[in-house]
This record gives structure tokens, sequence and C-alpha cells, in this order.
């Protein structure tokens, strides 16, 4: 099979708060005194080597600050690798923070063909599946209103539609898929069956271990960024949930 994406000997060091708030004043301080050290920094991901083929559908497991999130940041070109390298093939929709992406002061409907175009879309495409975007996400009320006057749910809505509308080579989720109301979920879990079925390459961070188990062919197990396993579903599962602490017990279930 071909690949899709591939990450050799990828780390990541991000800026402690220390270092976000050290200030030129005290570092001038300190210099003076003789006390100047270095702010620490924190590694994020420690040397991931990871390849995933086209169409596979891969579940991301583990705790909080265990790198899920900033991998696939990593993998959606949001962040750049301290060391190592990314290679992506093929047109890539993120659905990671809500709102990212989107011009908070641009309406909904600009939105929509910038965030298509983003993706390698032309603008008269965009403009063609606008309403069909609109419709889906329950926005037709609201495409002249600016993204920034949507509430979290909407945006949330926007974002899923117009991500899962373009129909691009990689589709990234994380925790999208609990957000908005039942009916919405419903929507979004019969348009997302079309993808499971395509030759979508799809990432999915969930703490829902039975979304996981149903949706995915294999699995990652992050811990301390780096990949603590990799394999079948059920497998790396398994033994994440065996492994749990207590404080970290993991609910098959969640329910946003």
């Amino acid at each position: 099979m071909q690949e899709s994406i591939r990450l050799d000997g990828v780390s990541l060091w991000r800026r402690t708060q220390e270092e976000f708030s050290y200030d030129l004043k005290r570092t001038i301080l300190s210099f003076i005194e003789g006390k100047y050290r270095h702010p620490a920094k924190k590694i994020v991901l420690d040397n991931i080597d990871l390849t995933i083929e086209c169409g596979e559908k891969i579940g991301i497991i583990g705790g909080n600050g265990a790198g899920k999130s900033t991998m696939l940041k990593l993998i959606s070109g949001i962040l750049k690798p301290t060391s190592g390298t990314v290679r992506i093939r093929g047109k890539v929709a993120p659905l990671i923070e809500l709102g990212a992406g989107f011009d908070s002061d641009l309406s909904v409907r600009d939105n929509i063909i910038l965030y298509g175009v983003m993706l390698g879309y032309s603008q008269e495409e965009m403009r063609s599946r606008a309403d069909l975007i609109l419709k889906f996400a329950e926005l037709e009320d609201y495409a002249l209103v600016p993204v920034k006057g949507l509430s979290s749910g909407m945006t949330a809505r926007l974002g899923f539609a117009i991500a899962t509308d373009t129909k691009p080579d990689i589709l990234i989720l994380d925790e999208v898929l609990s957000v908005g109301d039942v009916t919405f979920k419903n929507k979004c879990s019969q348009r997302m069956e079309e993808f499971w079925q395509d030759h979508v390459t799809v990432l999915l961070v969930s703490h829902s271990m039975d979304l996981i188990r149903q949706n995915c062919h294999k699995a990652i197990w992050l811990e301390q960024g780096q990949i603590k396993m990799i394999g079948k579903t059920d497998d790396v599962v398994n033994q994440y949930l065996e492994n749990a602490q207590p404080s970290e017990a993991v609910p098959q279930s969640v329910i946003s």
C-alpha cells in the first residue's frame, strides 16, 4: 500500500510556562547577579517513528499530556518538529481546535470559501458547495454573520461540515464527534460512515474507547511523548485500560 503519513525521528520541545513568563528585565537582572540560567523546556514528542498507509483508520489514545493533540498538529502542519521529518501525501483536513483555520471577522460563507481554498480547492468550487455546507451545519440563517458571532457549538458544526464535505485525503479528528446535540451527532455519525468505507485516511483522538474500538483498524497508545504500543485496536485498548492508574481510569464510553 501507499504511504499516507510518515514520521521519522520526530521530536518536539515546547517552552514551559516559566520560559514564557521570563521577561527581559528579569533576564538582565539575573545576568548582572550572575544567576542567569536558561528557562526550562519540555519534550512533548520524543523520537517518533510512524508510518500510516492510505485508507487506514487509526485511533490515538493516551492520558492527558501524552502528546496526542501535538502529534496531530505536526501532521496537520500547524506545528513544526524540533527535529526529524514529517511527510504527508494528499490534502489534510484537520478538526483539532474549535475555530482553528477560521477568520473570526469574516462571514460564515466567506470562511467556507477560505477554508476550502486552504485545502486546495478553487473559489468557484467552494462557492458552489457553500449552500450544502450551510444546510448540513444548520447555519443557513447565519451565512452573512461573522464567525465570531457564532456559539461554540455552531463553530464546531461549521468546521465539521466543511472538512467532511470537501472529501480530503486525510481527515484528522480530535474529540470533535462529541460536540453538538444528539440530532447533529447522529448526522455526524452517518456522514462519518462514508469516510470509514472510503479510501480516506482517518486519525481519531478520543477518550471514548467504544468509539475507537468500533471505528479504527489500528490504535496507537502514546505515553509521555513516546509510542508505548501500536497494533490491532482491541489489543492496544485492552493493554491501555489494564495499565491505566485508578486516577486515570478511562470510561468505555464518554458522552460530552
